[in-house]
């Protein structure tokens, strides 16, 4: 599955530019097997990076440039392609179904700007436009899963990587690459599942049906409704709508960008909410059987868990 700005192959270097902080993973390959061979954590000034849909994501480039840089020479090298992550709340994601997909790819690139135009929160001439084919309706046509992002917000999250010798040669949604990470960990199954994302500055909830994406929600730092209260209305929406009625058949929660303690903290609290709303029994994805760490890395497995969406991006590579 490949949700993402661009389709290229992963390069073997990720980097996750956050709010908080620069992080990056580097993976090698030991007897055909994938091995995490450096990972690093720059954390940034409040302020420096401030994700939004409408408005600049980079107050402070240098500064970013910097903290970039910085993790490329914790990682072992300065590679010529990198992948890189972004939050989810700098894009706006859009599913939208044609009952009929034309032959040709421009007429299909037109059709699904002209159904976006109204939905999106800027002028689409600005927008940069990616797409990825999702669920066939067993009535009939497709369903696409859209994002939406204003060119030139893309374009500072390149121009750090820029500025510090690289270059982005996959740019992706941070649930996206953890949606990634658990199909290529073999976790996605039959019948629908729920996947909570935490991280300290925002939310998101993504339903899949199987391998294709469903539904997509985010909910950004300081909004009026608290993410339990977004599940809540997710569930009620996917039994009202989606036909839910036999619910989902696991619920998987996972949290980056964070700490291990934050993390730890955060993900109890919701695993929590969620429980008590959606009485049912929730699962922390576990990312440890994408890749092991090198004999000579020291990190735990909540260093792992932070860095998910890593992985995920990677997972490309790895024949995901």
């Amino acid at each position: 599955m490949s949700l993402s700005f661009f389709s290229q192959a992963a390069p073997s270097v990720a980097l996750e530019i956050g709010p908080g902080a620069v992080s990056g993973l580097a993976l090698a390959r030991h007897g055909g097997s994938p091995l995490i061979a450096a990972h690093a954590t720059e954390p940034l000034a409040p302020g420096v990076v401030a994700p939004s849909l409408t408005a600049a994501n980079v107050a402070h480039p240098e500064v970013l440039a910097a903290a970039v840089r910085e993790v490329l020479a914790k990682l072992g090298g300065r590679p010529r392609w990198v992948s890189l992550v972004v939050p989810d709340n700098a894009a706006k994601v859009s599913l939208v179904r044609l009952e009929k997909v034309p032959s040709k790819a421009g007429d299909l690139e037109q059709l699904i700007r002209w159904h976006v135009r109204k939905a999106a929160p800027f002028h689409l001439e600005d927008a940069q436009v990616s797409w990825s084919a999702g669920a066939a309706p067993a009535d009939g046509g497709r369903e696409y899963v859209v994002t939406l992002a204003r060119r030139e917000v893309v374009r500072e999250y390149e121009a750090a990587c820029e500025a510090a010798g690289t270059t982005a040669g996959v740019v992706d949604l941070a649930t996206f690459s953890l949606v990634n990470a658990v199909l290529a960990a073999g976790e996605a199954g039959e019948g629908d599942w729920l996947l909570v994302h935490v991280t300290p500055q925002y939310g998101s909830i993504g339903i899949l049906r199987g391998r294709d994406l469903i539904f997509f929600r985010n909910r950004a730092e300081g909004a009026d409704e608290t993410l339990a209260d977004l599940v809540h209305q997710t569930a009620m929406y996917y039994e009202d709508r989606l036909g839910g009625s036999s619910g989902f058949a696991r619920v998987l929660l996972a949290a980056s960008g964070a700490d291990e303690s934050e993390s730890g903290r955060a993900l109890d609290a919701v695993r929590r909410q969620v429980e008590e709303r959606l009485r049912v029994k929730t699962r922390t994805f576990d990312a440890s059987g994408l890749a092991r760490f090198a004999d000579r890395i020291s990190a735990d497995r909540g260093v792992l868990q932070a860095m998910t969406p890593l992985l995920g991006v990677l997972a490309r590579g790895m024949g995901a």
